[in-house]
C-alpha cells in the first residue's frame, strides 16, 4: 500500500444512484465540489446527498494538485529538514486526497455504477501515477532520508514508529533504484493498476452472468419455501429469462448445493460457479492474472527479491515465504488423513440410497453432509434461520456483545446521508458518554456490489487532526421480500461478528498518526480482532440475547442451540481444506519468477501442480477460491498473504482462551484487549502486545485443530 496515498484496500476485495443525485443529475457549474468542501455534517460524514457520480474525477484530479503543491512546499523549505517540518508535514499533505479517494474507493466497492465504473478508469491510473512521482521525488526523499540518518535515535513511541514507516515505505516503493530502474517501475506500476482494475470489473460480471435459471419448481426439489421465494425475486430482479434463478456467491462451493435434490441441476451450479471467469468467453480472467503474476514477480525482482512472496512478506510477521510454506504444510499434514476419512464417510452414506456404484462428486458433497448432519443432529439450517433475524443479530448480538465486553453504546442516525438506501448509520459512545466513531452498515446484495463482506473507513482516526474513525462494514446478504424479516444463516450470523471485529479495530483506535492508525498492521495481525470477534457469536448470554425468534420472540430452545453448536464441527476437514487449499495456490503463484509464470491456457495445469506439491490436490475439496476468481489475490491486497486467516485463526484462538479464562464478558478484560491492541494500529510491538494479553511468548497452534472440531 502506498504510504502517501492510503488506498483503501477492500477485505477479505453493483442500482444506478449514489444518493439522490448520483447518476443521471449533472452538478451545476457554480457548486462547489462536496467531495472538495469540508463536511458540516457531525464528524465530518461524507455529504451522499451532495455527491454525484461526477463529482470523484475533478475532486481527485484537484486533491492531486493540492498534495502536490503541499509537497513542493515541503521540498523547497530552507530550513533544515527534520521530524516536523518533514515527516509530519508529508503526513499531512495527502489530507484532502485520502478523504476523496476513501469516499470513491468505498462506493467503487459497494454500488459500482456504470457512472462510478467509468470514473475509476480515470481515478486508478491518476492515483497510480501520482504515486509514483511522489515516491520517485529525489529532493523529498533526500528530506526523509536525513531526517531518518539523524533522528532516528532521538524520537520514540508514535514518532519513531511514524518515521520508520515513512522512510521504509519510500524505500519500498523504489526510491533507491536508478533512473532506468525507476521508469520500468512507473510502468509496471501503472499496468498493475489497470489490470487490478480490469480484474474488479469483470469478476463481478462473470458471477452475476453465472446465473443458474430454473423453469419448474419441482427442479427446486429440497429447498424450503422461504429459499423458493428468493430464487423467484432474484429470477424477477435479473431479467425474468426464468421464474426461478439461481444467484453464484463468490466462493466455488455454493451454499444452495446442501438443499437441491436435482443431481443434474447441482452439477450445473457447481459447474457454473467453477467456470464463470475462465475458458475463452467475454468474462475470462486468464490473461489479466497472468500478466498480472509476472509484474509482480518483475516488480519484486526490481527490489531485489527473487519472487513477489519474499517481497511481500518481508513485512509481515511470517517473514518468509518457506515460513508460510512450512506453517500451511504441517497443518496439511495434520488435515489430509482427516479429509480422506470425511470423504469415504460420505460416499458411502451415498451408497446407502444411491447404490454401490456411486461415486461422490464435488457437487455432491455438501448435499450427502447436510443430510448426514441432519440425521444425526435431528435439525436442519431451516430450523435456526428464524430465530437469527439481521436486525436482533445486529443489535442484541453484536452491538450488545461490544457493550458487555468494551462499554460501547450504539444510538441509530437517520439524519445522517448514505450511498445507498439500504444503509444505517450508528453513532458509538464510550462508558463516559463521549462519541468516539460513526459506523455505517451495508448489509445486502445487489448487483452493483462486488462479492464477499469487508471493512473499511470513510474517514480514519487521528488525534493529530482531531479526526473521529468513520468506519463501515459492507456484507452481501439476501434482502427479504418487503415486510419481511432478513434471516441468516449461522455461517453469515458469524460473518456479521467477524467485520464487526475488523470495525472495533478501527473504531477503538487511539493513535496520533493516520498512518498507523486502526487497521493500518501487517496482513497477518489485521485479522486477529475480525477472528476473535466471532467468539462472541456463541458465548452463551450474548446468543440468548439476540438468538430469538422473529415471530414470537422466544429464545432458541437449548436443546437446539447445543445442536447447532455442535453440529458445526461435523465434517469440519472441509472448511479448513477449501482455506488451505486457497492459501496454498496464493503462495505458490507468488513464488514464481517472471519466467515461470505460466500462460493464460496453462492456468488450469499450473493450478493443479501447485496443490499437488503442496499436498492438497483433491477434486472433492477444491479451494475456497479458484485462480480465475481469487479476488482477494488479484483484485485487493491479499496476494501472497490469503494464509493470514488461519494464521491469524491460530492467534485468535489464544485471544478467546485468555477471555473464558477470565471471564468472556468481563470488562475488565475487554478494557485490557481494547488498550493493548485494538486501540494501538501499529504503533507497537504487535506480537508483544499479543504476548502482554494472552501471557504467551510465542502463539500456541496445539488448540488449532480442538477449536475447528477436528480432534
Amino acid at each position: 500500500m502506498n504510504h502517501l496515498i492510503k488506498k483503501i484496500t477492500l477485505l477479505a476485495l453493483g442500482l444506478n444512484m449514489i444518493a439522490p443525485l448520483a447518476g443521471n443529475a449533472r452538478p451545476k457549474k457554480m457548486d462547489p465540489n462536496p467531495l472538495l468542501v469540508k463536511s458540516p455534517l457531525p464528524y465530518g460524514a461524507p455529504r451522499f446527498s451532495k455527491i454525484s457520480e461526477f463529482h470523484y474525477v475533478p475532486a481527485v484530479k484537484v486533491a492531486i494538485q493540492t498534495q502536490r503543491a503541499n509537497i513542493q512546499r515541503i521540498v523547497e523549505n530552507k530550513e533544515a529538514p527534520n521530524f516536523q517540518n518533514t515527516i509530519v508535514a508529508l503526513e499531512r499533505s495527502g489530507e484532502q486526497l485520502n478523504s476523496v479517494l476513501s469516499i470513491f474507493y468505498a462506493v467503487n466497492g459497494a454500488h459500482k455504477t456504470e457512472g462510478i465504473e467509468i470514473a475509476e478508469k480515470t481515478i486508478t491510473p491518476l492515483v497510480s501515477a501520482f504515486g509514483d512521482e511522489v515516491n520517485f521525488n529525489e529532493a523529498l526523499f533526500a528530506r526523509v532520508k536525513q531526517v531518518y540518518d539523524q533522528e532516528h535515535n532521538r524520537l520514540q513511541g508514535e514518532d519513531l514508529r511514524l518515521l520508520e514507516e515513512t522512510y521504509k515505505g519510500f524505500v519500498r516503493s523504489g526510491a533507491l533504484l536508478d533512473k532506468a530502474q525507476k521508469a520500468r517501475m512507473e510502468e509496471i506500476n501503472a499496468r498493475l493498476s489497470q489490470l487490478q482494475t480490469e480484474f474488479t470489473t469483470l469478476l463481478p460480471k462473470a458471477t452475476a452472468s453465472a446465473a443458474v435459471w430454473v423453469q419448474t419448481k419441482e427442479e427446486l426439489k429440497g429447498l424450503s419455501e422461504g429459499a423458493l421465494a428468493q430464487c423467484a425475486q432474484d429470477a424477477k430482479r435479473l431479467g425474468g429469462k426464468a421464474p426461478y434463478c439461481i444467484v453464484i456467491t463468490n466462493t466455488v462451493q455454493q451454499p444452495i448445493l446442501s438443499s437441491l435434490e436435482n443431481r443434474d441441476l447441482r452439477k450445473r451450479v457447481y459447474e457454473a460457479s467453477i467456470h464463470r471467469a475462465d475458458g475463452t468467453g467475454e468474462f475470462n480472467t486468464s490473461p489479466l492474472i497472468v500478466e498480472m503474476a509476472r509484474l509482480r514477480a518483475e516488480k519484486a525482482q526490481l527490489m531485489g527479491y527473487a519472487t513477489w512472496a519474499d517481497f511481500s512478506l518481508s513485512k509481515t510477521i511470517a517473514g518468509t515465504p518457506q515460513r508460510v510454506r512450512d506453517f500451511l504444510g504441517s497443518l496439511i499434514k495434520e488435515y489430509r488423513p482427516l479429509a480422506d476419512a470425511e470423504t469415504r464417510e460420505i460416499e458411502q452414506y451415498a451408497q446407502r440410497t444411491e447404490g454401490k456404484d456411486f461415486r461422490l462428486q464435488p457437487y455432491d458433497r455438501m448435499f450427502y453432509s447436510a443430510k448426514m448432519k441432519a440425521e444425526k443432529f435431528q435439525f436442519t439450517e431451516d430450523d435456526v434461520m428464524p430465530y437469527f433475524n439481521l436486525d436482533s443479530v445486529l443489535v442484541n448480538g453484536v452491538f450488545y456483545a461490544a457493550e458487555k465486553a468494551y462499554g460501547l453504546h450504539f444510538k441509530r442516525r437517520t439524519d445522517l446521508p448514505t450511498y445507498h438506501p439500504d444503509m444505517q448509520v450508528y453513532e458509538i459512545t464510550d462508558k463516559s458518554g463521549k462519541t468516539i466513531s460513526l459506523f455505517y452498515t451495508d448489509f445486502y446484495r445487489r448487483p452493483t456490489k462486488r462479492g464477499g463482506a469487508w471493512m473499511s473507513s470513510f474517514a480514519k482516526q487521528s488525534s493529530l487532526t482531531d479526526q473521529l474513525p468513520i468506519i463501515y462494514n459492507v456484507c452481501n446478504v439476501a434482502k427479504a421480500p418487503e415486510g419481511q424479516p432478513t434471516l441468516l444463516s449461522w455461517d453469515e450470523t458469524q460473518t456479521l461478528f467477524h467485520e464487526f471485529g475488523h470495525a472495533l479495530h478501527g473504531i477503538l483506535s487511539q493513535c496520533k498518526y493516520n498512518t498507523l492508525s486502526g487497521t493500518a498492521v501487517p496482513r497477518d495481525f489485521v485479522e486477529l480482532p475480525s477472528q476473535f470477534n466471532e467468539y462472541f457469536a456463541s458465548q452463551p448470554e450474548v446468543f440468548a440475547h439476540y438468538a430469538r425468534h422473529y415471530a414470537t420472540g422466544e429464545a432458541m430452545p437449548t436443546e437446539l442451540r447445543n445442536k447447532m453448536l455442535a453440529s458445526n464441527t461435523f465434517h469440519a476437514a472441509y472448511s479448513l481444506g477449501e482455506n488451505l487449499a486457497a492459501s496454498s495456490l496464493d503462495l505458490q503463484w507468488h513464488m514464481l519468477t517472471p519466467s515461470q509464470v505460466p500462460s493464460a491456457e496453462g492456468i488450469q495445469a499450473f493450478q493443479t501442480g501447485a496443490l499437488s506439491g503442496m499436498g492438497i490436490l483433491d477434486e472433492q475439496i477444491p479451494p475456497r477460491y479458484l485462480t480465475s476468481t481469487f479476488n482477494h489475490v488479484w483484485g485487493g491486497g491479499y496476494a501472497a498473504g490469503y494464509y493470514s486467516y488461519l494464521w491469524t485463526e491460530v492467534l485468535a484462538v489464544n485471544v478467546g482462551d485468555t477471555f473464558t479464562k477470565r471471564g468472556a464478558l468481563n470488562g475488565k478484560t475487554g478494557d485490557d484487549f481494547r488498550r493493548l491492541i485494538l486501540s494501538k494500529g501499529y504503533t507497537v510491538d504487535l506480537m508483544k502486545a499479543f504476548s502482554d494479553f494472552t501471557g504467551l511468548q510465542q502463539p500456541d497452534a496445539s488448540g488449532f485443530m480442538k477449536a475447528r472440531g477436528l480432534k
